[in-house]
């Protein structure tokens, strides 16, 4: 249901249109790009070991591993949230830690603590389990405030500190979390800083018939209903792939447009852009921060390497806009009781700003 009247769309334009920049401004040659399409698809033959169906959540994951940020991913349960993470993070030969999250989780729990060693009368840094290159943060919003807070440094700082000391965290390092939104009784809502540390909030949907039925014809050909990574196979790529496919994403060209486009984008869900959408006001309490528009940048270089360019387009703006936004824009009261949802904004947002 939309929000608001329909506007004339803009024609999407050529892909020259969208900023493709000369031939002598490449800065990646097509070797890369071939090889860059060639590690996601390596991800993408594990996933398909692993789950049925889930391609958004699945594009979403390797966007964000690529873009290198952090994502959360949020359903109902029995929807393979953890399948989903656990599957990107041993598609990679780095180091994986998940943490269950529980109320009376401490925050030394996560980050590490300093243990008096007798023998030399002396403190030693245990380092906790967030010390890895991709960290799974199992139901997050059951971890108290005080936990959530140290996960935040984390995810912003790229490092932590224990007892006055600051460590860093490995690179690369990625935290993939999942969280519950029907259950309320002890869980503890994340704060609106935490969740724009996250560049992509996924929201996975159930599997059509056909799906479901081809799950569970792979459970009964598995023989088993949990996954063993270990028996997947050692098609993994590497942490230097990984660098490589961060090192190569940055590389991509966007043009003066591309970055106005996406400017205006998140402009506009504050209530300003090139075209502000009438009657934004009464439906939406605080609009994206300009982290927002640097995640539709970096995402937008990801999905273009993936794409076999090394340009970014509109379409790669626009692709994962939901992902990118949804968890950043708050709805007013009144709003949530007339039953809108934030991506029924995002859409009349995408709608109204033109296209470059």
């Amino acid at each position: 249901m939309a929000l608001f009247p329909p506007q004339p769309q803009v024609p999407s334009p050529s892909p020259s249109a969208g900023g493709a920049p000369s031939q002598s401004a490449y800065a990646i040659s097509p070797d890369d790009v071939a090889l860059a399409r060639q590690l996601a698809d390596r991800i993408r033959s594990r996933f398909a070991l692993t789950l049925v169906g889930q391609d958004a959540l699945r594009e979403s994951l390797i966007a964000t591993l690529i873009a290198g940020g952090h994502i959360l991913i949020e359903s109902v349960p029995g929807l393979a949230k953890t399948t989903a993470a656990q599957t990107l993070a041993t598609s990679v030969s780095g180091s994986f830690k998940r943490v269950q999250c529980t109320p009376d989780l401490m925050p030394s729990d996560l980050v590490g603590t300093q243990v008096f060693d007798f023998s030399s009368q002396k403190f030693t840094t245990q380092i906790g389990p967030i010390h890895a290159n991709f960290v799974l943060l199992d139901e997050i919003n059951r971890s108290n405030a005080k936990t959530q807070s140290a996960m935040l440094e984390a995810m912003a700082e790229g490092a932590t500190t224990i007892g006055g000391e600051r460590i860093a965290l490995p690179r690369p390092f990625m935290v993939i979390a999942t969280e519950n939104p029907i259950e309320e009784e002890g869980t503890f809502t994340l704060p609106e800083a935490q969740l724009d540390r996250f560049m992509m909030k996924a929201v996975m949907t159930y599997p059509t018939a056909e799906e479901e039925q081809s799950m569970l014809a792979m459970l009964m050909g598995r023989g088993s209903d949990t996954v063993n990574m270990d028996a997947l196979g050692s098609d993994v790529i590497s942490i230097h792939n990984v660098d490589f496919l961060r090192r190569t994403a940055r590389q991509v060209h966007v043009s003066d447009s591309i970055m106005r486009y996406a400017v205006d984008i998140v402009s506009t869900s504050r209530g300003s852009g090139s075209h502000p959408v009438q009657g934004l006001a009464s439906l939406v309490r605080l609009g994206a921060s300009p982290r927002a528009s640097i995640a539709l940048m970096r995402v937008g270089q990801a999905n273009a390497l993936l794409a076999g360019r090394d340009y970014v387009i509109p379409e790669d703006v626009r692709k994962f806009s939901h992902e990118v936004l949804r968890h950043r824009i708050i709805l007013t009261f009144e709003a949530l009781a007339d039953g809108a949802s934030t991506d029924q904004v995002i859409d009349s947002i995408v709608q109204a700003v033109p296209v470059p």
